[in-house]
């Protein structure tokens, strides 16, 4: 039995379908035979992450901002909708300081169009929250029931206070019985996709090296990150927005193997064979020293834990730059912060 015929025929909308994680969510979806209207401003998305799935025809692109009025095209249908999953906002430090204020309209004004249509339609909302939420944390590795470090005033604060207040805002649509929710808080992930100058140090890494720049290192590149491919929280997302419970509950979703940012580039240039030099630079603002996410509760509620060794997820991810590089004609692509 496909989940749509469980849900008896209701859309799934994917908002930020276009970005990089919702690309693959998109596929998967689609591959699990969901009806699938993905929503993107295209504001940090790229086109071509849809390009394999524009033709199948269970699956609509409309184009709109969040944090204006749904689209006719949405908001007329909502009440076939079944499952709705927020996925849309800038999500590395480059693209969310750019416009800090769409962020935090992105974060707050935006989820409360979409838990309004989920309320509306009696669709299942999901929220993609952050590691972020924790800052720079105390704690480690960080378990959701840890109230973060965040400096609420930071050139950061637009992305983690905008996701704190976005999950305030769900948990108490879920507490009043307005919807049903789901918040996942999403740690690092990598994969085809991403777009090559975005920032995260995976992408910086790997374009540099391939392109024979000089490689970035913010700080001494001690601070440490744990680096999950993007179709295992794909696979944690689904999993999340089809679990038991009341769904009151943050989920941390990410892979504990916790590694250096030195020890990441050590493997990329394994992979690549780059000789290029390492430049160093002072870290960014509040730039978080440790990540690592506790997935017990994945674990438990889910029966999900990453399973894409980081071997197999980077040379992937590596060949995919490379094709993409090459696309370009080979130019070298512009490091931005981590």
């Amino acid at each position: 039995m496909t989940h749509t015929t469980r849900l008896n025929g209701k859309l799934t909308l994917v908002a930020g379908g276009a970005g990089f994680i919702g690309s693959h969510l998109c596929a998967a979806l689609l591959a699990k035979g969901d009806h699938v209207v993905c929503l993107d401003n295209l504001q940090t998305a790229r086109p071509s992450n849809l390009r394999e799935l524009e033709s199948h025809p269970n699956f609509e692109f409309v184009e709109a901002d969040i944090t204006g009025p749904l689209p006719a095209s949405v908001a007329d249908r909502a009440h076939r909708f079944g499952r709705v999953y927020n996925l849309a906002c800038a999500a590395s430090p480059p693209q969310y300081q750019a416009d800090p204020e769409h962020t935090m309209l992105t974060c707050v004004v935006g989820t409360s169009h979409l838990l309004r249509l989920a309320e509306q339609a009696g669709a299942r909302f999901l929220l993609t929250s952050t590691s972020e939420v924790y800052g720079d944390p105390e704690m480690h590795p960080q378990q959701e029931g840890y109230r973060g470090f965040v400096n609420c005033t930071g050139p950061r604060a637009c992305y983690d206070e905008g996701k704190r207040a976005a999950e305030a805002l769900t948990f108490d649509y879920g507490r009043m019985g307005r919807a049903e929710v789901r918040v996942a808080r999403i740690f690092n992930t990598y994969g085809p996709h991403m777009n090559p100058d975005d920032g995260r140090v995976v992408s910086n890494l790997v374009c540099q090296a391939l392109s024979g720049d000089p490689i970035t290192i913010y700080g001494d590149g001690s601070q440490t990150r744990s680096f999950c491919y993007v179709s295992d929280m794909v696979a944690g997302l689904m999993a999340l927005m089809e679990s038991g419970g009341d769904g009151l509950q943050p989920v941390n979703l990410g892979n504990p193997n916790e590694m250096t940012v030195n020890e990441l580039l050590g493997h990329v240039l394994a992979l690549t064979g780059s000789t290029a030099a390492v430049e160093h630079r002072p870290l960014p603002i509040d730039d978080p020293r440790r990540r690592r996410p506790d997935i017990d509760r994945a674990k438990a509620l889910l029966d999900w834990e990453p399973r894409v060794p980081l071997a197999e997820g980077l040379a992937a991810t590596c060949a995919w730059f490379a094709e993409e590089l090459g696309g370009a004609g080979g130019q070298p692509m512009v490091a931005a912060a981590e």
